[in-house]
């Protein structure tokens, strides 16, 4: 299981995050985004080396979050049960089968335009360098 996908379920929980500038933001999760960006509500902000600032509401980031203190009556056992419905084997190898030109045993990678000789789009005639410039 994703940890994001963890952090998804902990809606209404009250956590505490330092984001990477040092800022510590104590709040309630409203949401969790599958990017990691986070609405809080009832937040309080402290700015590193600054007094705390009340918030209603926050957004954050994902990207800016270092790490996330949860509560210690948080029931991880449960949480972390992994209850996203897995693929039938059958349709995982039909969209192996389709997942590319040349997939599977050898064969090619699917570059190119196919054929022989697409170069540097020198027509019929002679290729190359000098030889034959499509005149008259």
């Amino acid at each position: 299981m994703k940890l994001v996908r963890f952090l998804m379920k902990c809606a209404n929980e009250t956590v505490t995050i330092e984001l990477k500038n040092g800022t510590i933001v104590h709040g309630t999760i409203a949401s969790v985004s599958p990017q990691m960006n986070t609405a809080l509500r009832n937040v309080k902000m402290t700015p590193k080396g600054q007094d705390p600032i009340p918030l209603d509401t926050m957004n954050l980031r994902g990207s800016t979050i270092r790490y996330f203190i949860l509560p210690d009556s948080l029931p991880l056992d449960t949480l972390l049960v992994d209850d996203a419905p897995k693929p039938k084997n059958k349709a995982r190898k039909e969209s192996d089968r389709t997942a590319g030109a040349g997939g599977g045993r050898g064969g090619p990678r699917g570059r190119g335009r196919g054929g022989r000789g697409g170069g540097r789009g020198f027509g019929g005639g002679g290729r190359g360098r000098g030889g034959f410039r499509g005149r008259g």
